[in-house]
């Protein structure tokens, strides 16, 4: 008998968990296929067999997950269309490797940590999109492999940031704020042209819905660099941009310790 089996995920929030799910049920000659509802964190496998055999799998990840329920498969789930999704996934990933270099640079110009570790934040995405797309076709091991070697990447550049923030704070910076909220709004309209070209498979592609929700929290992250620069404008103070900029550094570390839990 062919199941449906329903798991809730508590932790899986963005593409790089929605990843490696598939990555540990690809092995797995039983399963047919997936549903994944980020809005419910929830994944649905169609399967041969017990749904225990699933959720072994599932445990070691560290999301939470749990049986919901298991009942007999009825119909197929819905098919995504992999060239359209590539071809998203292809544009999602030049924004964020431009708005990387982008950041990046006039972070260090501008003295703000801030704009440094939201710059890592956009390769993280960038090298999110660029897996996704290598995986296409490829064996599950090199999926695995391109995986770690990004999220290896991520971590030493997250540990940078951190150490970026830390000598600013002994050494001390003077952020040029206008600059700050002035790339902080580019990344912030790259962030919602992202969100723009995802807003249609919002409901349907798997990665590229997973993708939507990360692109609308990344946009929340140059948000915070945006007051973080009015703040340092009327206070004077450097606090606000090394409290971001450390913020946003955490939140790419812990990116980074997800994917290398696989």
């Amino acid at each position: 008998m062919i199941s449906e089996s329903t798991f809730v995920v508590p932790k899986m929030d963005c593409p790089s968990e929605e990843r490696m799910i598939r990555m540990a049920l690809e092995p797995l000659d039983e399963v047919e296929g997936m549903r994944f509802d980020l809005d419910e964190r929830t994944v649905a496998v169609v399967h041969r067999g017990s749904a225990q055999s699933v959720l072994a799998l599932l445990e070691p990840l560290g999301f939470g997950a749990r049986l919901e329920k298991s009942v007999e498969a009825v119909g197929d789930l819905p098919t995504e269309d992999p060239v359209a999704e590539a071809r998203v996934l292809r544009q999602l990933l030049v924004i964020n490797a431009v708005m990387f270099v982008v950041e990046l640079g006039f972070g260090f110009w501008a003295q703000s940590t801030g704009l440094i570790a939201d710059s890592l934040d956009m390769l993280a995405d960038a090298l999110v999109y660029g897996v996704s797309l290598y995986a296409v076709g490829r064996a599950v091991a090199d999926q695995k492999r391109a995986a770690r070697a990004s999220g290896w990447l991520q971590m030493l550049l997250a540990l940078g940031a951190m150490a970026e923030v830390g000598r600013r704070a002994l050494v001390g910076s003077e952020p040029v704020e206008m600059m700050m909220i002035g790339i902080a709004t580019i990344a912030l309209v790259a962030n919602l042209a992202c969100v723009a070209l995802l807003a249609r498979h919002r409901k349907g592609g798997v990665h590229l819905k997973a993708s939507w929700i990360f692109s609308t929290n990344d946009a929340l992250a140059n948000i915070g660099v945006i007051i973080a620069g009015l703040l340092v404008l009327f206070t004077g103070s450097a606090v606000p941009d090394l409290v971001v900029g450390a913020a946003v550094g955490l939140l790419v570390l812990s990116g980074a310790i997800r994917i290398l839990r696989l």
